[in-house]
């Protein structure tokens, strides 16, 4: 390649496997109101740059680019631009970690996912939160010095595959970066939290579009992404001014209409690679969603692009071909946005394996020689070694188990897939599943040990093409609604037919990049957790779905402390050091691409619920943490429905192509997202107020009128009561 009751058994394992690929609308009840009106779609540069005088020291380039001199910070998204998620912190070690306690924390008042990486400057901590809500803290005692609210449109959740989250800021030169869910990029005073601008990223608001990632920003640019491929829009990344939000470049990942002129040579390059189809139409994919990483050395930003729209190439691109730059890391110049170098890690990508896995940078030898290196762990069960000179593959390496591809071949840096694992004809269980075996969870680098630590996981999914496609030989665009290509009314039966599914699994894991082997792994009981922070005081910090808080030797994996925070985690743990005193800072709360793990029942967010706090821990904290009520889950009694059994099996399929994707498999949610079994009367009484009137629309759950009709909405609601009475007459 170019350097570029079949029984309970089965229905609980696929409920637990489903959930990798049914992830969240977002449809639900949320503890805020968001009932304001979206921005005007002719909405440019809101306001222009308002002088100010920052109280706080300005984080430059330089700064970022010699974050090593001043440890006790954590100034950008993985700390460094290297992003490597390594402090160099060692007051709290392998020695005296077990005198950890709990300093402060803060109510987040969200039952939403949290995913934030904090950002701390002189004192200040600046972070995210759900709804793109931004907060300053101070950072030693939690005192809240200003919030920002965006005010997200509400309804505007139902555009979002994974949740209503943000995964953080970008402070620069005085002023705090956040991009909001419904596609805005927002600069705030960092000293006051007012606005300064706001410029529109969406290039067209009638898709479903949204923004999830945390910007970057360097030579006074800041960068930043989208997603919605499922939804069916075309990804692209920007870069703006950060003084004025002028928009500086724009680099596209997938080709538009072919009859239209191509907006920069490399989609002339990239067109000749998709065959056949009309992509365009359903909208192409290849979303900048999450890694965006900016190289000093070489002035590059190097992206990660995600999955296509349609996962399945054979709808997608039926001609073949690799369909470029799906599933790919891209080299760009920081300041043109014209591509250096590419590589596609999953060319015709066919599975949801995208590459906007976190990429982390570094110096290391390779094979005798010194390379400058970028190293990625993308869904695709593959960890790859590139010199970032030039896109140069250099090692690829299974970290987890994947059975859709052998191994990759070293001279042509292609995949080779096992051909026993197409799935265009007949239903097949394959590892990695859409969750991957590396999400957006962060990993982090040990330079020293030259260890990579993964939280890594193995999740299958019975992957078969879907029956609309099967029966007619042909696809069209669910306008509103979910567009993979694969079968999803029928999810349950399909995996059922396919037989006992792989273990689905988390594994914590030490993972040596250049070899490939493993140093060390600890399984997990369930394999959504949150991502990592290593340390120069041989720590590795972990949450995880229990709603443990753990430390472990970074050497060996042997656990050293654990807190209960009673709450599941997803988010990536940092640390920093204030007046001499080291700390430990996470977020808590769980969902994201999760949401509803209704058969693993010692999760903290099914035995708690869910509710986001902000944690900092320090040496000899005292502080406790409120131990919550374990909830009752008990099924109440449910309305006497008049359903036929067709009626019964056609709501199962509607719910399961408009519903599952928040409200869970079979109607078993995993604590975040309500669970209809367990709806009141009251709401029984208004179900289809809700479904077809979107009266809790300002909440999160919009109206699905465009997509169902009374009589479909009578038909899931007659589906949930089922569900509901066989779930209560099991438990009997």
């Amino acid at each position: 390649m170019k350097p570029v009751t079949r029984n309970a058994l089965i229905l609980a394992a696929v409920i637990t496997v489903v959930i990798a690929i049914l992830l969240s609308n977002n449809l639900s009840n949320n503890l805020t109101n968001n009932s304001q009106q979206p921005i005007e779609e002719t909405t440019e540069v809101g306001n222009t740059a308002i002088e100010f005088v920052p109280t706080i020291g300005l984080i430059d380039e330089e700064r970022i680019n010699n974050a090593d001199k001043e440890p006790g910070n954590w100034l950008a998204y993985g700390r460094t631009y290297e992003e490597q998620r390594f402090s160099p912190l060692d007051q709290i070690n392998t020695e005296s970690v077990s005198k950890l306690g709990l300093a402060w924390f803060v109510d987040m008042r969200s039952n939403r996912a949290l995913e934030a990486t904090p950002i701390i400057v002189d004192n200040m901590m600046f972070v995210s939160s759900a709804w793109s809500r931004v907060y300053a803290f101070n950072a030693v005692t939690g005192e809240e010095i200003w919030s920002f609210d965006p005010k997200v449109p509400g309804a505007w959740a139902r555009k979002a595959c994974c949740d209503v989250v943000n995964r953080g800021v970008a402070v620069y030169k005085g002023r705090v970066y956040v991009a909001s869910l419904d596609g805005r990029l927002i600069s705030l005073d960092a000293a006051s939290g007012k606005q300064l601008w706001e410029v529109n990223t969406l290039i067209d608001r009638e898709r479903d579009y949204t923004i999830t990632g945390a910007p970057r920003v360097a030579n006074g640019k800041v960068f930043i992404g989208n997603g919605g491929a499922e939804y069916g829009v075309r990804g692209y990344v920007t870069a703006y001014d950060t003084e004025t939000g002028a928009q500086v470049w724009r680099f596209y990942t997938v080709p538009g209409d072919p009859s239209l002129p191509f907006e920069h040579p490399e989609m002339e390059m990239a067109a000749k690679t998709w065959k056949g189809g009309e992509w365009w139409k359903i909208g192409g994919g290849g979303t900048v969603w999450n890694s965006i990483v900016y190289d000093p050395d070489f002035n590059n930003v190097y992206i990660g692009v995600g999955n296509g729209s349609p996962w399945t190439r054979v709808i997608r691109s039926p001609g073949g071909g690799d369909n470029l730059f799906l599933s790919s890391i891209v080299a760009l110049d920081a300041d043109t946005g014209r591509m250096k170098w590419y590589y596609q890690t999953t060319p015709g990508d066919n599975w949801d394996y995208t590459a906007v896995q976190d990429m982390v940078l570094a110096d290391m030898e390779v094979d005798g020689v010194e390379r400058k290196v970028l190293m990625q762990a993308p869904k695709n069960g593959f960890f790859y070694v590139i010199d970032r000179s030039n896109g140069e593959l250099l090692r690829a390496h299974k970290y987890v188990a994947a059975n859709w591809a052998t191994h990759v071949d070293m001279e042509t840096g292609r995949p080779v897939e096992d051909p026993a694992l197409d799935y265009i004809t007949e239903t097949k269980w394959i590892l990695p599943g859409p969750l991957g075996g590396h999400n957006w969870q962060a990993m982090s680098y040990d330079k020293e040990k030259g260890l990579m630590y993964i939280p890594a996981m193995e999740s299958p999914l019975a992957y078969a093409m879907n029956d609309e496609w099967k029966n007619t030989g042909t696809y069209k665009r669910v306008v509103g609604g979910w567009n993979t290509g694969i079968e999803l009314g029928r999810i349950v039966q399909v995996m059922a037919d396919a037989g006992d599914p792989p273990k689905a699994r988390g594994i914590l894991k030490a993972f040596d990049p250049l070899t490939g082997k493993e140093a060390w792994a600890v399984e997990q009981l369930h394999y959504w957790n949150g991502g990592l922070l290593a340390t120069k005081g041989g720590l590795l910090f972990q949450g995880n779905s229990l709603g443990e808080f753990n430390a472990f030797n970074a050497d060996d994996g042997e656990l050293l402390w654990t807190f209960n925070a009673y709450t599941s985690f997803l988010a990536p743990p940092v640390s920093y050091q204030i007046d001499g005193v080291q700390y430990v800072a996470i977020l808590a709360g769980t969902g994201g691409g999760d949401l509803f793990s209704g058969e693993v029942p010692n999760l903290a967010s099914v035995k708690y619920g869910n509710f986001g706090k902000l944690l900092v821990f320090k040496l000899n904290g005292n502080v406790e943490l409120p131990a919550p009520t374990v909830i009752d889950r008990s099924i109440p009694e449910q309305p006497d429905l008049q359903a036929s059994a067709e009626d019964i099996n056609r709501g199962e399929r509607l719910y399961h192509e408009t519903c599952a994707v928040c409200h869970g498999l079979a109607v078993k949610a995993g604590g975040v997202i309500p669970d209809l079994r367990l709806m009141s009367g009251a709401k029984h009484e208004i179900f289809n107020k809700i479904v077809l009137d979107g009266v809790l629309a300002v909440n999160g759950m919009a109206s699905f009128a465009d997509l169902i009709d009374e009589g479909d909405a009578n038909r899931i609601h007659a589906y949930v009561v089922s569900r509901a009475n066989e779930d209560k007459a099991a438990a009997q």
